[in-house]
This record gives structure tokens, C-alpha cells and sequence, in this order.
């Protein structure tokens, strides 16, 4: 059973030093730019991704943003909108969305902490881990998309291809 001391120790934490201790984990750069948000750089297997953490306080809640390293030019955007609505249809947690003024796709999920003092550190973990993995499923199909000329179904029919076997 732990400790009292240590119980009252943690609670004092805002829930960002739990982000920060979690990124400090997986070795990434990252940047706390104040009590609410943290930057963070995170290697993939198609680009480098940012993450930014921001914490409501009204909201009772830990939003995490994942960017991808890719710009769309406005003539696709249309084709993007029909691709992210695709892709969200087959994610349990989290969505993807476009940042407009950048033109550019992001996965984002948000932890509802209401009542609760701050993250676990698996919590955390679990929130990276989606993100990154939804992000590096998605990736081909916004490439096929943004850089291909393809349209969304054709995308998503050959980003989400599962090979069986060996060649």
C-alpha cells in the first residue's frame, strides 16, 4: 500500500507533469511552452509527427493533437474531407480532422478527467500509442490521396490492403 506522503505528493502534480514524465519515456524531443501545453516531435514510420498536449481546465480534460508532415493544396481538399470521413468511420477512439489555415491532416483524441486529479501515465501511453498507430495505418492513404490524385475509396482500399503470406 503506498504511503500517504506519496499519495499526497502525486496529487499535487498538475496532470501536464504526467505528460511530461510520459514523453520523457519514449526519449523525445519535446517542449513545455507553459502550464497547459507540451510540444512534442515523435519519430514514425513515414514522417515525423507532432504532438501537442493541451490541458482544459474547464473542460476537466487532456486533448492530444497528432500532426502529419503534409500540406494539402485547396483543389484536394474536397477529396481529404471524403477521406477523413472514411477513415473516422473505422476508428474506436479519436478522430482525424483538417487544420485549415495550414492544410493539414491531424489526428486528435481527447481524456475526459472530470473529478480526477490527473492522467496515469498509462493513460497517457494508451493516448500516444492510438494516435501514432491511426496516423501510421492513415498515412499512405493521404498520400494517395493529397500526392496521387486518388480518390478516397481507391485510397482507403489500398492504404488498409492487408497482405497474407510471404512473397
Amino acid at each position: 500500500m503506498p504511503s500517504m506522503h506519496r499519495t499526497i505528493e502525486m496529487q499535487e502534480h498538475h496532470p501536464m507533469d504526467v505528460v511530461e514524465r510520459t514523453v520523457g519515456l519514449y526519449e523525445w524531443q519535446s517542449e513545455r511552452s507553459c502550464d497547459t501545453e507540451i510540444a512534442v516531435q515523435a519519430p514514425g514510420r513515414w514522417c515525423d509527427y507532432s504532438l501537442y498536449f493541451t490541458w482544459s481546465d474547464n473542460a476537466e480534460a487532456l486533448q492530444l493533437t497528432c500532426a502529419f508532415d503534409m500540406r494539402i493544396h485547396k483543389d484536394r481538399r474536397a477529396a481529404v474531407h471524403e477521406l477523413l470521413m472514411r477513415a473516422n468511420e473505422s476508428l474506436w477512439m479519436g478522430h482525424f480532422t483538417l487544420y485549415l489555415d495550414e492544410g493539414m491532416p491531424m489526428f486528435r483524441h481527447s481524456l475526459p478527467l472530470r473529478g480526477a486529479q490527473q492522467p496515469t501515465i498509462g493513460q497517457v501511453q494508451d493516448m500516444v500509442e492510438t494516435a501514432l498507430y491511426e496516423c501510421e495505418r492513415f498515412y499512405p492513404a493521404f498520400q494517395y490521396v493529397i500526392w496521387g490524385g486518388r480518390s478516397a475509396s481507391d485510397a482507403m482500399e489500398m492504404a488498409l490492403l492487408e497482405t497474407v503470406g510471404e512473397a
